[in-house]
């Protein structure tokens, strides 16, 4: 009995490691498939960019998007993107999505805003931009690899890729408004909105 209680006890430590509020109990078996789910998301743009060869670019990741299309990171947007990863276990990220879809709102062409799931169940997730009021193209990550690969964990974070497909910088935190979002924008994307 005792043996049991220190394994579970070690589980549980371990698991609130991660950084990351998503317990696998909250995922249900019976997600539908990407491509299956019936949303308000918008497809994710066709990407007809080069392929980007930079250091300083996210990793060259290719996930589903849950309104339809694919959002192939390998490739140069062509446009100033900003890359909002979030999911809907994650408390800071309820609170910023709706700015993230004010940006987008705002942004209309001359700013790309795509948001990237992850952790996350497609029910739940699209659950919640319904809620929220989200309708800009999300992609599916449900294993957490874009982080991953980026060193980091838990969420939100958002990426400002350059139209060449470059690594402008990385939000570390939340943000607050959409405000702080014209202004990130305006200060690592050079667009003013």
């Amino acid at each position: 009995m005792r043996r049991a209680l220190l394994a579970l006890a070690g589980a549980l430590l371990l698991a609130g490691c991660t950084g990351v509020d998503a317990p696998d109990a909250a995922r249900p078996s019976a997600d539908p498939g990407v491509q299956d789910v019936d949303t308000a998301l918008q497809s994710c743009p066709e990407q007809t960019g080069d392929t980007v060869e930079a250091a300083d670019a996210l990793p060259p990741l290719s996930f589903d998007c849950i309104g339809g299309g694919t959002l192939d990171l390998s490739r140069a947007p062509g446009v100033p993107t900003v890359v909002n990863v979030w999911g809907s276990w994650c408390g800071p990220c309820r609170e910023e999505l709706p700015h993230v879809q004010e940006l987008a709102d705002l942004a209309g062409d001359r700013v790309q805003v795509l948001g990237v799931v992850t952790l996350d169940t497609l029910t739940a997730a699209d659950s919640f931009a319904a809620d929220a009021g989200v309708t800009f193209p999300n992609a599916f990550d449900q294993q957490n690899d874009l982080l991953a690969e980026e060193g980091l964990r838990g969420a939100p974070y958002t990426f400002f890729v350059a139209a060449d497909g470059t690594l402008a910088y990385t939000q570390l935190r939340p943000v607050q408004s959409v405000d702080e979002f014209r202004q990130l924008v305006a200060d690592h994307l050079g667009v003013t909105l």
